[in-house]
């Protein structure tokens, strides 16, 4: 197993149901579940949930499933069924936290909305992610990130003028959703300690991008301006921009405060840009970006990129490199930090990233990866809803579990 900590960690003792599939959803429960919290993942039966078999498989599993499924209990309910429900209704009123992350109304057309558990179960978290929200005129159409990335005004900004804007080859939206899940769960879990009460958690992905605009709203609101793409610079800061060295490779180099500005002009060998006055503030400096990107470029130019980021980081400029995951593997820092831990899948090891934040005194850890579908069935339904062994072989052989 990965780093095992002895300290008691966090959310131990917190029980997370985690009902839904793919990512959103999964990665709140994958937060909760690394700092402690006891995370049991439902799955319809035999299938289990789809991305254990998206993108690069390994002895017929996904690679991916092993660091999104960790320390996760995982068990097998068709809530399809009317006995797989009334299973489930039973082991949330036995939970502090529901996590779903299926259309709005799915879980009421099951009979598992949150109002059911207000009187069953009136401290249950009931934390909700979908495409658009609970409420509003699109709460009901399907919302992936791909789509809500664009809706929620993200996609909009990356890329280049006039092009069709530039997906990230990731899904950014789920990712964020999850993280402000697992950021509102606890937000009410902090307020349950002083009511007792649980609430609803409503977390669209499009709202976790518009989280992301930063001045893009009052910069409208107040003077009109649309922040259009443009490129692998950022709107109205200067220097900050990406390089390709003499060897080819690319760095950026983000020296955007004026005595860092100063710094990079000297590094540069160029102490006349340091004091020309058009460049003296950041407003300036936009001001005349072509200019300064054009020489900076032209330094790039003319050094490895070894070279330049060394002569930067003795300038005490920020600036970096363009990393792969190979790359990643490769440096130091983030092995210094923990970022990649090992564990052990079917006999074989595998690397899965580390879960930040990191936290001095109760640091959360991997204890195993993800399990095979159904793997803690014999577990949950015995110890935490009390069924017996025929009980619980009678299910299996109706497809129920």
């Amino acid at each position: 197993m990965a780093e095992n900590n002895a300290a008691q960690r966090p959310l131990e003792g917190l029980r997370v149901i985690e009902v839904g599939q793919l990512l959103a959803g999964p990665f709140a429960g994958t937060m909760l579940g690394y700092f402690g919290a006891e995370v049991i993942k439902v799955e319809p039966p035999e299938t289990g949930d789809p991305i254990r078999r998206w993108r690069k498989l390994r002895n017929g599993q996904s690679l991916w499933w092993s660091s999104l499924g960790r320390n996760k209990k995982c068990v097998t309910i068709d809530l399809k069924s009317e006995r797989g429900r009334t299973l489930m209704r039973q082991l949330v009123e036995t939970a502090d936290v529901l996590i779903e992350n299926f259309k709005p109304g799915t879980m009421e057309k099951w009979g598992l909305g949150p109002d059911e558990f207000k009187q069953s179960n009136p401290g249950l978290i009931y934390a909700r992610i979908s495409g658009y929200g609970q409420t509003g005129p699109s709460a009901p159409k399907p919302g992936f990130a791909s789509v809500c990335e664009g809706f929620g005004g993200f996609r909009y900004v990356n890329g280049f003028p006039n092009e069709a804007p530039v997906r990230p080859n990731l899904s950014i939206g789920d990712t964020l959703a999850g993280i402000h899940a697992a950021f509102g769960i606890l937000l009410a879990y902090i307020n349950r300690t002083r009511d007792g009460n649980g609430q609803v958690v409503d977390v669209a992905i499009f709202e976790a991008v518009f989280n992301l605009l930063e001045g893009v709203i009052p910069e409208y609101d107040g003077a009109g301006m649309i922040r259009e793409p443009s490129g692998s610079t950022i709107t109205g800061i200067v220097p900050s921009n990406t390089y390709r060295c003499e060897d080819g490779k690319l760095i950026v180099i983000g020296a955007n405060t004026d005595s860092m500005f100063k710094r990079l002009a000297d590094a540069m060998g160029d102490p006349g840009m340091a004091t020309d006055a058009r460049f003296s503030d950041n407003n300036n400096r936009v001001d005349h970006q072509d200019e300064i990107d054009g020489k900076i470029a032209a330094w790039a130019a003319s050094l490895p990129a070894a070279t330049a980021l060394s002569e930067l980081d003795a300038a005490g400029v920020a600036a970096g490199p363009i990393y792969s995951v190979k790359d990643i593997f490769e440096d130091p820092q983030y092995a210094a930090r923990g970022l990649l831990q090992q564990v052990t899948v079917d006999g074989e090891p595998l690397t899965i990233p580390a879960i930040i934040p990191h936290l001095s005194k109760t640091p959360g850890s991997t204890e195993w990866p993800g399990p095979r579908v159904g793997s803690h069935n014999d577990e949950v339904f015995s110890e935490v809803l009390k069924l017996s062994a025929d009980e619980q072989s009678a299910l299996r052989d109706s497809g129920v579990i």
